[in-house]
């Protein structure tokens, strides 16, 4: 019986499964942003995000624990480097999934996987939205902003260039003659 086995087998033997998962983890890594079906997706958030979390403890046990299940020691690297350093502070969700369309040939679901601290348009907004909304109507603050009177720059007058002459000796363009109306 197979009661309480609940993940997505992919449609892949567990080798081909496992294999799979640790390549689309590493370029997860390296690129920050990967394009792939939404089934496999939520498997490789589920792969990668317990491996995100023991990155940021730099031993050499969760290093050896991270190699053995990614295989690649540029992924390790960048992961225990930048990765863990820009995700110190985050208690999980390392991972964002959006939703792309479907794809033509199957019409399987596909999405984008990415590092959610690595979306620079997505903080911008998020920056810009915080400092923007209050989460009350409270009163303003008593200290008013001086107001500076900009003075205006007066333009310098612009000089045209002169214009070139045509030399002396050049013949005059020859009209063309019209038709005599006989």
């Amino acid at each position: 019986m197979r009661h309480n086995k609940k993940f997505n087998h992919l449609g892949r033997q567990a080798a081909h499964r496992g294999s799979m998962l640790a390549n689309m983890a590493v370029s997860l890594i390296k690129y920050k942003k990967i394009n792939t079906t939404l089934a496999k997706a939520k498997e490789l958030r589920k792969f990668i995000e317990p491996l995100i979390t023991k990155s940021k403890e730099d031993t050499t046990h969760s290093r050896r624990v991270v190699f053995q299940e990614l295989q690649n020691k540029e992924a390790v690297t960048l992961l225990f480097g930048d990765i863990a350093n820009r995700v110190a502070d985050r208690p999980g969700g390392y991972t964002r999934i959006l939703k792309t369309g479907f794809r033509l040939g199957d019409a399987a679901q596909m999405c984008f996987i990415e590092l959610v601290d690595y979306n620079e348009n997505m903080l911008k907004a998020k920056s810009e939205k915080k400092a923007a909304k209050t989460r009350r109507g409270g009163k303003k603050s008593t200290a008013k902003a001086e107001v500076v009177e900009a003075t205006p720059v007066e333009a310098a007058p612009v000089e045209e260039a002169p214009k070139a002459e045509a030399p002396k000796n050049a013949e005059a363009p020859k009209k063309a003659e019209e038709p005599k109306a006989e």
